[in-house]
């Protein structure tokens, strides 16, 4: 094996010197194996790496982990050292886009208009307010800025101000593992308080006494949101009561209030059924009702409006409806409709007011807005003239307002603030995103266009490129999806993606099934045992740019994360001859062997996306595309591996593992690189600035491999 990766890496370095990438230690690390065998199901697997799974559970190897992924890293810097003024440049171009000191549109709660504003040279940001109007004295409520001193990651959420609006309660998670803990600030006095709640998901409410909060406490071991406490100021909070408790782990729950601050709803969901509770927030030490016990392959989210609750829900609705029900009859036979089902509209979200509803909605892969008046019963359709884009509700926390804020942006339009009229139907601009520097938005040009898979179903891709751009196959193309969760990648605009067009790639978004886009069948027909067709649809997409003659063969790049980093990694072993180079972001590629391990963080919560591996079907299912378990003796494309040590989603081990295994399984001389943020977890760098360095990397890997300098 030391031989072989001797080899190797003379191989690489001759290479790497035609396409910008060498280094001066050729030789790649070498894991270490350590044997273990894996039995279930009458099958018995090897797996040479899985002691790096030790440094969280303090293992044995806890040290040897840290020592190769550094040993990677170094291996990764130094191969990519050539690159090092470029991405310096890059970094450069991409933070002098970005306006350093700005602020957030403010949006308007209990007399107060509310904002964020950045200072130039500062990583982070603060939360302020002004009373009455916006030529009101500034009060800063947090200078996130001061507080992250001293911290490599600092991360402040979850901003909820009691109704009286002289509490602020926040939290912050230091570590990137989604641990919050929750602290409360007297706006008045400026004090903080001695509550300190630990280990939450990050978010509080406020019941309407001004002095309990509402909070979900995580398990710390799996990560999972348990329990829903209620804690009341000045108490201990080793005595805060649980007033709801998940027995089922395959469910997220959470807490949230009613716009109209009438009801607090703890909210269960899995993917395949949910439950609501609720109280009204002027009782926070009632018992919480159930709005409707769970049902098997049912799933419903509550609204409540002043005379009636509405409710969204698939129950004999594959893209859902809306239902309605007096305040005080929720079971489901007191429902009537309200929003009949429509087989070819995606219902997704209900943004209510006094006197009108905002429901966003996906139709033909793109999202729009529809506006009901409660009043007169009409209806009516907002327009945004462009072939694909996307649109969303923003801040609306105003319940008594006729005025709607939602959100624009597609792949050429900066992101933009609107003010939209639901009486008079006119709409303002508020803001959109500046391009500092100049942007010009007729340079560039965006396509939406449609692969055929090979069991016929059309798959639609959204393109940019710059004007100019040639369909005559010689372009680099990078391709980019995620495929699974029903989340769907909508067109949005980057303006660190400029420095990728600007040098001749075109890019491209698949909006493969798995996701929503196209309806609740599209994510249905990309999960569990149709799995496989997230991964097929990828590759005829890509075959289809070839074809069509966006890139050629050579030319086409992939790119993935989380568990779009599964589908890379799987596109890599089905057919790796038709990428030139791949970037799999914290990869979700050890699929059989953590939906195994149930004190991995979210393991049981995954269950009805990937299948339950303790049941044999769905163990050979996943052991059939699972990344790790695949591969083989055979040529690979150049790879870009990145992830976190302190990773909650996904943990750092499975790219590491997969990783090793493909250093000591490839058959070709290209390069493959593993990155580990060691401060950082799933979403990287917390400040402003500090994740365009993971572009400008990802960036400068593609242009290396393209011959592109500068």
């Amino acid at each position: 094996m030391i031989i072989l990766n001797i080899l190797t890496g003379a191989v690489l370095k001759e290479q790497g010197e035609s396409i910008g990438l060498h280094s001066k230690a050729t030789v790649a690390p070498v894991a270490k194996i350590k044997t273990h065998f894996r039995n279930i199901h009458d099958d018995q697997v090897s797996d040479d790496y899985y002691w790096m799974n030790d440094f969280f559970r303090k293992g044995p190897d806890a040290d040897l982990v840290i020592d190769y992924l550094n040993k990677e890293n170094d291996y990764t810097d130094a191969v990519m050292e050539s690159t090092s003024v470029l991405q310096d440049q890059l970094f450069i171009e991409m933070k002098a886009r970005v306006r350093e000191k700005d602020e957030s549109v403010p949006y308007l709660k209990n007399g107060y208009y509310y904002y964020t504003r950045t200072e130039e040279g500062q990583q982070y940001f603060k939360f302020c307010r002004k009373k009455d109007n916006l030529h009101a004295v500034e009060e800063i409520l947090l200078d996130v800025d001061k507080m992250a001193e001293g911290y490599p990651y600092y991360s402040a959420v979850g901003f909820s101000i009691s109704p009286d609006s002289k509490l602020l309660a926040f939290a912050v998670d230091t570590v990137s593992r989604r641990e919050y803990t929750i602290y409360v600030k007297n706006l008045v006095s400026g004090e903080l308080y001695k509550d300190e709640i630990p280990r939450t998901s990050g978010s509080s409410i406020w019941a309407n006494d001004n002095k309990t909060l509402f909070y979900t406490a995580k398990n710390p071991i799996t990560l999972l949101s348990e329990k829903i406490n209620r804690h009341t100021l000045g108490t201990d909070v080793k005595a805060d009561t649980t007033v709801y408790q998940e027995n089922d782990n395959t469910n997220y729950i959470g807490v949230g209030k009613s716009k109209n601050g009438a009801y607090i709803f703890i909210q269960s969901e899995g993917t395949l059924s949910s439950e609501v509770y609720y109280i009204k927030s002027d009782d926070p030490n009632g018992v919480f009702q159930i709005f409707q016990p769970r049902i098997k392959d049912v799933l419903y989210q509550v609204t409540a409006l002043e005379d009636r609750f509405l409710i969204i829900t698939n129950d004999g609705a594959k893209n859902f409806k809306v239902m309605q029900c007096p305040l005080h009859k929720t079971n489901k036979e007191n429902w009537s409709t309200f929003i009949a089902h429509r087989a070819d509209v995606l219902l997704s979200e209900i943004d209510e007011f006094k006197d009108f509803l905002v429901v966003s909605e996906r139709k033909d892969g793109l999202t729009q807005l529809a506006v009901y008046d409660l009043n007169n019963k009409g209806q009516h359709y907002l327009d945004f003239g462009e072939v694909t884009y996307t649109v969303y509700p923003s801040t609306n926390v105003e319940y008594n307002t006729d005025k709607l804020r939602y959100g624009y942006s597609s792949l050429v339009t900066p992101s933009s603030t609107f003010e939209y009229d639901m009486k008079s139907k006119r709409r303002s601009l508020l803001k959109q995103q500046e391009v500092v520097g100049g942007y010009d938005l007729t340079a560039y040009k965006t396509e939406r266009v449609f692969a055929k898979a090979k069991d016929g179903t059309v798959i639609p891709i959204s393109i940019v490129y710059k004007d100019g751009f040639k369909r005559d196959g010689k372009a680099p193309l990078l391709l980019y999806a995620y495929g699974s969760y029903g989340y769907s990648m909508d067109p949005t605009f980057s303006s660190a993606r400029l420095s990728l067009l600007d040098r001749g790639f075109c890019y491209a978004i698949a909006h493969i099934r798995g996701g929503e886009e196209m309806g609740r069948y599209w994510y249905d027909d990309g999960k569990m045992m149709k799995k496989m067709n997230t991964f097929t649809d990828f590759i005829d997409c890509g075959h289809y740019l070839i074809d069509q003659k966006f890139t050629s063969l050579g030319h086409l790049y992939a790119q993935g994360g989380s568990a779009g980093g599964l589908l890379m990694g799987v596109v890599a072993n089905l057919e790796p001859e038709l990428w030139n180079g791949i970037i799999a972001q914290v990869p979700f590629v050890d699929v059989v062997n953590t939906m195994l391990d149930d004190s991995i963080p979210l393991t049981t919560n995954e269950y009805d996306e990937w299948g339950n591996p303790n049941e044999k079907d769905a163990y050979y299912y996943m052991k059939r595309y699972s990344p790790y378990e695949n591969v083989e003796e055979k040529a690979y494309p150049n790879m870009l591996v990145t992830t976190g040590l302190h990773d909650s989603q996904v943990q750092y081990f499975e790219p590491a593992k997969w990783v090793a295994k493909l250093r000591k399984m490839k058959t070709d001389n290209h390069v493959l690189l593993l990155k580990t943020d060691m401060e950082y977890g799933h979403g990287g760098a917390s400040g402003r600035f500090d994740y365009l360095k993971d572009i400008a990397l990802n960036y400068a890997f593609l242009f290396a491999l393209e011959n592109i300098k500068k």
